[in-house]
């Protein structure tokens, strides 16, 4: 499965929007972690932890049926962080390499609002999942 949220990049936008305030985005971003199936605690060792990141986040390129699509499968141990990871995997997990390479997510960040809501913490954890994803997608 390319997107285990089950939501779009157009439909996360249109919910964001929808959203009046901050504290409703912050509960919709937590409900979006919890869509996240839990990942195997195998996979949860210091080599596919995301370094730079204030709370523990694990990435890992998961298989595929799709040999040109690369999907990746997250997890965190805060509820915000797994959220974040959720908005991430919507924007790259189920993408070709030179479509993850070309993407570049500060645009749609900004769109949602986390570059103005987002402790500056946090958005460096957010910046070091994509340099991450990046990373897994050129290797």
């Amino acid at each position: 499965m390319h997107n285990p949220v089950g939501v779009s990049l157009p439909e996360l936008l249109e919910n964001f929007e929808f959203l009046d305030d901050w504290m409703e985005r912050y509960r919709y971003i937590i409900e979006l972690g919890k869509r996240l199936p839990e990942m195997p605690e195998a996979l949860r060792t210091p080599e596919n932890k995301v370094l730079g990141c204030q709370s523990q986040v694990w990435l890992v390129v998961a298989e595929s049926d799709d040999p040109e699509r690369i999907v990746f499968e997250a997890d965190s141990d805060a509820h915000i962080v797994r959220g974040l990871v959720a908005i991430l995997l919507v924007m790259f997990s189920g993408k070709t390499r030179d479509e993850i390479r070309a993407l570049d997510p500060r645009p749609t960040f900004a769109e949602l609002g986390l570059d103005q809501h987002l402790s500056q913490g946090r958005s460096n954890g957010l910046l070091s999942m994509v340099g991450r994803i990046k990373a897994l997608a050129a290797a």
